[in-house]
């Protein structure tokens, strides 16, 4: 998955509803992609059923997790430095056993057990059933390890516990793995080859969030347009399947107009799209239904042809300047953000600039843009020389930054004066007086709170914004309620 929740790596830490019969405590973080915080779910889940209840307390934990994000540098090293402190507190609590989840576990299993030694426990991210026994081993005074890829999992027999959560929005994960083989990313050797999840365990688990008042979920996967299921396997025999197998397949499309349809008022997102797999069978579904977000979030990383081609990006700057012009075609309102790379190896100013007008071309309303990070064990790093200067990378982002904010200004200002439906999720974070919701849009809106509560779908007249919020005033309830 290439969207990272925020543009500084978060980690978050997660409480779950106590069972009184559980006499140990679990601490768990996580960090990166909202894939992993899903799985964080999956893990509570789990060790719940094996005694466990989770604290917000590092100090009481008998268990303290961190899920893990590699996809660039930054955050392998905020990771190492919660491992820090995990063994500090360690060495005043004996009992403690501290462990490594996610895309790190996988990359450097070898380094965090044997050669550091600054973990008892390193579970990856399709080995999270095999946790119990793991946890024995541990608790036996012995290291334990699990890293193995599957073919197969998806965890969709496992119901997540909603963690910390506002009982407004939830992840619902869809796939797994990743089968485009882009030369920067580590995702495919740490997740594995892409499997789809079974829909029918799909739409059970949104019934029941439904059935709990949640307002609006998000289809999760490294790639969710790639979605496809046939009965089971990988993405990639879905050519060996049988002619009744292809005939009754379920797509990305299907999936989400089945949601759609199942849960007219449910507010549906999803995230990540590869321009590569986006079909205009997705995106006449999302026009179809009122219910289902305006916004994609749809990664480019260059602008230059040559340096797609050196990414293996498997789309030319014009196909992917023909897709944004068919959502706009078919659904004029619909937000575009996007991912940036900037400084790729061999980069040049021409490159730059292809990335500067591409931008121009688009106005993103948001985007997520970061100075290349050399990944170990990505294509990219064992074939390509990082060449690009890092005062030149900064340079260049700073580009790239500066016309971004450029954009959201002009499509924030575009607001203005006009009315859009806001989900209340939370308080706002500098006025106890004030809600914070988002539009479908994806775009965050503040107005004073009034009579309506956390969960009301509110009609918001935008007055007022700044580079990163909508401000205005709500002036009914929306009809979605």
């Amino acid at each position: 998955m290439e969207k990272i929740i925020d543009e500084s790596i978060q980690g978050q830490s997660l409480d779950l509803e106590q069972k009184k019969e559980n006499q140990r405590k679990l601490f768990i973080e996580s960090y990166g992609c909202q894939m992993n915080f899903s799985d964080s779910e999956i893990v509570a889940s789990i060790l719940a059923k094996e005694g466990f209840n989770t604290t917000q307390n590092l100090e009481d934990a008998d268990l303290v997790l961190v899920n893990t994000c590699s996809i660039r540098e930054k955050a392998e090293l905020t990771v190492r430095k919660r491992l820090e402190k995990y063994n500090a507190v360690k060495r005043t609590n004996p009992k403690m056993k501290v462990g490594v989840l996610g895309c790190m576990a996988e990359r450097l299993k070898s380094k965090f057990l044997e050669e550091e030694k600054i973990v008892d426990l390193v579970v990856g991210p399709d080995a999270y059933k095999d946790l119990p026994n793991l946890i024995e081993e541990v608790d036996a005074g012995r290291n334990a390890v699990n890293v193995v890829l599957s073919k197969e999992e998806t965890y969709g027999d496992i119901a997540p516990v909603r963690l910390q959560s506002n009982g407004v929005s939830a992840f619902v994960s869809i796939t797994r793995g990743c089968d485009n083989m882009c030369t920067f990313c580590v995702v495919p050797f740490t997740r594995g080859r892409e499997r789809s999840r079974e829909p029918q365990s799909i739409l059970k688990e949104i019934d029941e969030l439904v059935a709990q008042n949640f307002k609006e979920i998000t289809l999760l996967g490294q790639n969710v347009d790639s979605y496809l299921w046939y009965g089971g396997g990988l993405k990639k025999d879905f050519v060996k399947a049988s002619d009744f197998q292809k005939a009754t397949a379920v797509d990305f499309a299907k999936l989400l107009d089945m949601t759609a349809q199942r849960h007219p008022k449910l507010r549906i997102r999803f995230s990540t799209s590869n321009p590569q797999d986006m079909t205009l069978d997705v995106i006449e579904v999302m026009a179809k239904h009122k219910n289902i977000c305006k916004h994609i979030h749809l990664p480019i990383q260059s602008g230059s042809d040559r340096i797609l081609k050196e990414m293996n990006r498997l789309h030319t700057r014009e196909e992917y300047i023909k897709l944004i012009d068919n959502i706009k075609k078919i659904i004029p309102d619909c937000a575009i953000t996007q991912d940036m790379i900037i400084g790729f190896p061999t980069e040049t100013e021409e490159d730059h600039q292809d990335t500067l007008s591409l931008l121009e071309h688009v106005k993103y309303e948001h985007g997520y843009m970061y100075a290349y990070s050399e990944r170990p064990g990505t294509l990219a790093e064992r074939k390509l020389e990082d060449d690009v200067p890092e005062d030149v990378k900064k340079r260049r982002l700073a580009e790239v930054i500066a016309v971004q904010r450029k954009h959201c200004a002009y499509r924030h200002e575009s607001y203005i004066g006009k009315t859009y439906e806001v989900l209340i999720e939370k308080e706002s974070k500098k006025s106890d007086q004030h809600w914070s919701g988002r539009t479908t849009t994806n775009i965050v809106a503040i107005f004073p709170k009034g009579e309506h509560k956390i969960g009301d779908f509110v009609m918001v007249r935008i007055d007022d914004c700044t580079s990163a919020t909508l401000l205005g005033e709500a002036v009914g309830i929306s009809q979605n309620n």
